[in-house]
């Protein structure tokens, strides 16, 4: 995400955690943990594991600037140099965490201000959000990509959201329908008071996310700390591409290329790639590339090359899966 709030080192990730915002949610009661059993009953009779997982920070890799920037801080007349900088003057004095703070602070500031800023309010805030060069097709066109490309039946992709930013503003995005599930921080919101902070999702509290949808774990009232083999989990890995754009995703691209994975990191176009070659020689990242998301970009291209890897993959661990069932007839 975009450098907004200085980051604590030393927050947990990989446990229990609250709910996400998923696009076609489940009906109440519904499950979306993985069987085990079904797992295992339907590996016997097909290969199973043809989903690609396409997850995606929000500030800085799809947006250039953080979410509150384009509505929220001009609505309640806040400079938002001088906000980013007060809020991380708070934590750091509290010892509080950087995101609780600035999620408080937001709202503090809009009362000061006068300006009552609900749920709705924040969702049409999304409309006001800016998105690099070609984002609005990226989904599409990288879906039509995998669809020609793939010679394996079954072959769907799948695009994951996982920001610290808010989920009410993305839903108000033109882009939150393409996604999968959302896991984004999130408000309480009850009348005559301050929104307070639902959940908080931070850098190293984003793995947990990972894991969630490797293990098809997506409903947040539900652990991931159960034990779940290898051979269950519904999406590998290696079936994942992280995009970020700087250290507050170095959590993220470790844990996703340490389990067999990729990661890109993106820049803005025409402005310094430093961090991104930086991360590139730490070997956190396959590759990286400007932030444009148009057909035939780098960035387009590099991520066609991690597709035909991973579909090339599928293909060769569906056939050694179909060679290891007959040598047991």
């Amino acid at each position: 995400m975009a450098e907004r709030a200085t980051r604590g080192q030393n927050a947990g990730g990989g446990n229990d955690g609250p709910g996400g915002r998923k696009r076609n949610a489940k009906p109440a009661g519904k499950s979306s943990r993985a069987n085990p059993q079904g797992a295992k009953s339907s590996s016997t009779s097909k290969f199973a594991k043809k989903t690609i997982a396409l997850v995606y920070d929000f500030d800085g890799t799809l947006s250039p600037r953080p979410m509150q920037e384009y509505a929220f801080l001009p609505k309640i007349g806040i400079d938002p140099a001088q906000f980013w900088k007060e809020s991380n003057r708070v934590a750091k004095e509290h010892k509080a965490d950087p995101l609780i703070t600035y999620m408080h602070l937001l709202y503090k500031k809009a009362k000061e201000a006068g300006v009552r800023i609900d749920r709705e309010d924040l969702v049409a805030q999304g409309r006001d959000v800016e998105l690099f060069p070609g984002v609005l097709e990226w989904f599409e066109a990288i879906e039509d990509y995998t669809r020609i490309r793939a010679e394996s039946h079954g072959i769907s992709l799948r695009h994951y959201l996982i920001s610290s930013g808010l989920t009410e503003i993305v839903e108000g995005t033109p882009i939150y329908h393409h996604f999968h599930n959302v896991f984004a921080s999130e408000y309480w919101f009850e009348a005559y008071d301050l929104p307070y902070p639902k959940r908080v999702i931070t850098d190293t509290g984003k793995t947990q996310y990972l894991f969630r949808i490797n293990k098809g774990v997506e409903d947040l009232g539900e652990t991931i700390n159960e034990h779940m083999s290898e051979a269950e989990r519904p999406i590998p890995f290696s079936n994942m591409i992280y995009f970020g754009d700087g250290e507050t995703d170095v959590p993220s691209m470790a844990v996703t290329r340490k389990n067999g994975g990729h990661a890109i990191a993106v820049y803005p176009p025409g402005k310094s790639r430093k961090k991104c070659v930086d991360l590139f020689n730490a070997g956190r990242i396959d590759f990286f590339a400007p932030a444009d998301y148009r057909r035939g970009s780098d960035l387009f291209d590099r991520t066609c090359l991690l597709i035909d890897r991973i579909l090339a993959d599928i293909r060769v661990e569906e056939e050694m899966w179909k060679v290891a069932r007959s040598a047991k007839a």
